[in-house]
């Protein structure tokens, strides 16, 4: 970490910004640390949003003792002997594991009783979803709390600072390219500025673009690339316009937009809005993204530009949306319907005696299909179009029923 992201650290909430919701003053993690009952918990999301600083916030706030790990070179040893040099402690000691992803099964494992027993309290950070990475048994003794990419205004709020403090000027391009680039990451925002006020007081675009040639994650190097080229390059290809998406891609490309995050676009697009009616829209869509996370630029503009002309040339529906969409909406306001007994899991508890599974009908035993009750009450949310290759889907379902 540079000495200028390090020193910028919050030494109170009051100077915390963003994760709003997490450490603000309302906010639940905030409320248990007020009244002492901190849980054990995970911190997960993007890098540079705040995880550690929390962490050591929280420390200073219950004065008490933290011990900081790293995943990757954590010795189970090393953290018995952090416990049992506060056995008779009435303050818990703060036991924060970074990258706590990379920890071993059996290292999790190991964990468990001295959660369980509360010897420390545990905070874990991680940029991965811990649903995937941690073990339930981890996961059901700590909070999860998810962290956001700063907003433009939080990183707004750290940059004046630092730049108030170094006396140095900074242009208009300039401020916004420091603060867009960095894809709400202050980390990354404030190792840039220190590189430039490294090199001169006086800051220019073209001294932090020698820096940083391209946007790091989902932000590019302009607020209009970034807003308004990626909403002309979805909707050119919602209709159809194949020289205009191709034209935004090239925008955007040429703007410092990463590859990874077009790709992403794109196969958001190939499901909302072409759907079945072209279903190898998505097969497509998914090898791009796979294709331009593997390659870099120049050669992920060709894979680019591929994907966006086969996608503005498909036929367009958004069947899929409206009805996932429509089937939410139904069960939010109280459509809940009761699972029929024949379509229960049969194994269930050992619970054929309860009538679970007695009666289903098996489609392959029938010819491929048997009329039977599905829901206990009809509804009607799926509207097939008559378009392209959907128009087949609803002529093969109604051909299956006959």
């Amino acid at each position: 970490m540079s000495v200028l992201a390090n020193s910028a650290r919050p030494k109170s909430f009051d100077e915390f910004a963003g994760q709003v919701h997490i450490a603000g003053k309302n906010a639940p993690f905030f409320r248990l640390l007020e009244q002492n009952k901190l849980p054990h918990s995970f911190f997960f999301g993007p890098a540079g949003t705040g995880k550690t600083t929390l962490a050591r916030l929280a420390a200073k706030y219950l004065n008490s003792s933290f011990y900081e790990f790293n995943a990757t070179s954590l010795k189970i040893e090393d953290l018995r002997k952090v416990l049992l040099s506060h056995k008779n402690s009435l303050i818990k000691p703060i036991v924060f594991i970074d990258e706590v992803h990379r920890l071993a099964k059996n290292q999790q494992e190991v964990m468990l009783p001295f959660m369980e027993n509360f010897d420390a309290i545990f905070i874990g950070a991680s940029t991965e979803n811990p649903f995937f990475t941690l073990t339930s048994a981890i996961r059901s003794r700590a909070m999860l709390f998810e962290f956001k990419p700063l907003t433009i205004e939080d990183l707004k709020k750290i940059a004046n600072k630092e730049l108030e403090k170094s006396n140095a000027t900074i242009s208009d391009e300039a401020y916004e390219y420091l603060i867009v680039s960095s894809g709400g990451d202050a980390r990354a925002m404030l190792n840039l500025l220190e590189c430039s006020l490294n090199i001169s007081k006086i800051i220019d675009l073209n001294l932090l673009k020698s820096l940083r040639p391209t946007s790091l994650n989902d932000g590019t190097s302009s607020s209009e690339t970034h807003y308004n080229l990626a909403s002309a390059m979805i909707k050119s290809l919602r209709g159809s316009d194949v020289d205009a998406a191709i034209y935004y891609l090239a925008r955007l490309i040429e703007g410092g937009e990463d590859a990874k995050f077009i790709a992403r676009r794109l196969l958001i697009f190939a499901s909302e809005d072409i759907g079945n009616a072209n279903p190898n829209a998505l097969n497509l869509a998914s090898d791009c993204y796979y294709a331009v996370s593997n390659i870099g630029y120049p050669e992920s503009r060709i894979i680019l530009s591929q994907t966006v002309i086969y996608l503005a040339s498909c036929p367009k529906s958004n069947t899929a949306i409206a009805a996932i969409d429509k089937a939410l909406e139904m069960i939010k306001n109280g459509e809940i319907l009761e699972v029929p007994n024949h379509l229960k899991d049969a194994h269930f508890g050992g619970a054929k005696s309860l009538g679970r599974g007695i009666g289903y009908k098996y489609p392959h035993d029938f010819g491929g299909w048997v009329k039977q009750e599905y829901l206990k009450k009809p509804l009607k949310i799926v509207e097939l179009k008559d378009i392209a290759y959907e128009k087949r889907l609803k002529e093969w379902l109604e051909a299956i029923k006959k």
